[in-house]
């Protein structure tokens, strides 16, 4: 067993670990927090998106040993409790980019990268930025309308700062 330090959704964490455990087992299994969904297992579906200083990667293709000392976010720490959803949870709600829900913490974390380095990401990026997550309900449409509300929205506040 390997003692693994990490930083998981703001709070430090420790746990022991197999060496050969993935990180997103690490994540559901010894943290608790199940919103790390677990697909393919071999970083194809992108369910297990989530983000390690601040880039999306697939957790299953991670050891949890190789985060040692990184600051992981997870679907549970896109919003916090107190503040409700995020804008980009809300434009999901409202353009129905979600049906079974399974890519949903995923797709999420993919798009939050996303707007995070370019908040006003145009289509051609949004889809760029989604294309390692495969969806089998909504056809994608719905996630891509929900992904320019919120980048449409962002333009419009950088247009009134200037």
């Amino acid at each position: 067993m390997t003692r693994t330090t990490l930083t998981i959704n703001g709070r430090r964490a420790q746990f022991d670990t197999e060496p050969r455990q993935s990180l997103a087992d690490a994540i559901r299994n010894e943290l608790g927090l199940t919103g790390t969904h677990l697909g393919c297992e071999h970083g194809v579906c992108g369910a297990c998106t989530i983000l390690l200083d601040g880039e999306a990667v697939r957790s299953c293709l991670m050891l949890a040993v190789q985060a040692e000392g990184a600051s992981i976010t997870t679907i549970e720490g896109v919003s916090l409790p107190h503040a409700g959803l995020t804008e980009l949870q809300t434009a999901f709600r409202a353009r129905h980019a979600l049906q079974c829900g399974f890519c949903t913490p995923g797709m999420v974390l993919a798009l939050h990268a996303l707007f995070t380095n370019n908040p006003v990401a145009d289509e051609d990026a949004i889809r760029e930025a989604i294309s390692g997550n495969l969806c089998r309900c909504t056809g994608y449409q719905p996630i891509v309308e929900a992904a320019l509300d919120v980048s449409r929205a962002n333009q419009d506040r950088l247009s009134q700062k200037t």
